[in-house]
């Protein structure tokens, strides 16, 4: 646009110098007829310089014009047409997911999540408002998107919570996390929840709200780099477990619901969990919540039980297999 503003000015000004004949409003009226390629007669008869002149503004128009042209396709094409081709079928994508992790806000926090759920294989879900940050979720082709107030009922449909199975809220304001809880229980009453709490007084908060879990950055940050110096072998081989559990040895919870009718009322032992599929049970959750860890052989199994199951990706799945199919 400056070019043009400036071949106007340039085409004004050299048509009332060549010409004398010329004012400013002759001299603005030839160089808009001439730029604009109207072609309209002359106001007054053109000296031979005046002819060149007249011939050098339009090559030079021609030349702004076609910039321009190209400019304003490139961005449409290149731009706001491909981002909006893109966003339609984000939308489409969103409304066949289901079983997919909602998180919303994409700071630190959010930002971490996600690349960590989409390593285990999770599909996600993004809701944020702001423009930044879902131009940086846009970096990341497995992430889906919704930008808007994730304490509103509508941003949340679009992120289609219904058929969610668990929403994390990394919103650095306790206020609008403990929103997002109440909306998010009150849209899916199964859903599992997480948030990110800055004050310890809003634990007990978020919880009322419907949060199944509260999770302090800075508490849990403290934890770590203590737990460090106290245990630091222990951490570490924890840690290898945890973050590396999609390359080689995964920890994962596994659930005796569909267990199979010959292991109701039989011992672990008889399970022979080891030997049929290389995995171990290392811990497990009973009927009342409690935890046990390494669990005795004689504990006679229940299908309320959730088992901790240590192994690599084969033997985890052949531990599922054998508890659904008893054999």
């Amino acid at each position: 646009m400056s070019f043009l503003i400036l071949a106007i000015l340039i085409g004004t000004a050299g048509f009332m110098f060549l010409n004398g004949a010329y004012t400013f409003v002759d001299a603005l009226y030839m160089t808009v007829i001439t730029i604009t390629t109207v072609g309209f007669t002359e106001v007054h008869p053109l000296s031979d310089t005046g002819k060149l002149f007249t011939i050098f503004l339009i090559f030079v128009s021609f030349g702004i014009f076609g910039y321009l042209a190209s400019a304003v396709t490139r961005f449409i094409l290149d731009g706001v047409f491909r981002r909006n081709l893109k966003d339609y079928r984000t939308v489409r994508s969103i409304e066949k997911l289901s079983g997919h992790v909602i998180v919303c806000g994409f700071g630190r926090n959010g930002k971490q999540a996600c690349l960590e759920l989409i390593a285990h294989g999770e599909n996600v879900v993004v809701v944020d408002s702001e423009e930044s940050s879902i131009d940086n979720v846009r970096l990341i082709p497995e992430l889906l998107f919704v930008q808007g107030d994730a304490t509103q009922e509508e941003v949340l449909s679009l992120a289609n919570i219904s058929s969610a199975k668990a929403l994390i809220t990394a919103i650095p304001n306790d206020a609008e996390n403990v929103y997002v809880v109440l909306t998010a229980r009150e849209m899916n009453a199964t859903i599992k929840i997480i948030s990110r709490s800055e004050k310890s007084q809003s634990d007990n908060k978020l919880k009322r709200a419907g949060a199944n879990n509260v999770i302090m950055p800075d508490r849990l940050g403290g934890q770590q780099m203590a737990k460090l110096v106290a245990q630091p072998d222990v951490v570490e081989f924890l840690d290898n477990i945890l973050l590396q559990s999609t390359k080689g040895v995964k920890l994962e919870e596994v659930s005796c619901c569909e267990l199979a009718n010959c292991f109701v009322g039989k011992s672990i032992r008889e399970l022979n969990v080891r030997d049929k599929s290389g995995a171990n049970i290392i811990g497990l959750k009973d009927e009342g919540g409690a935890y046990v860890y390494n669990p005795s052989p004689e504990i006679v199994l229940d299908k309320s039980f959730h088992l901790f199951v240590l192994g690599n990706k084969e033997q985890v799945y052949n531990l599922k297999q054998l508890l659904v199919e008893g054999v």
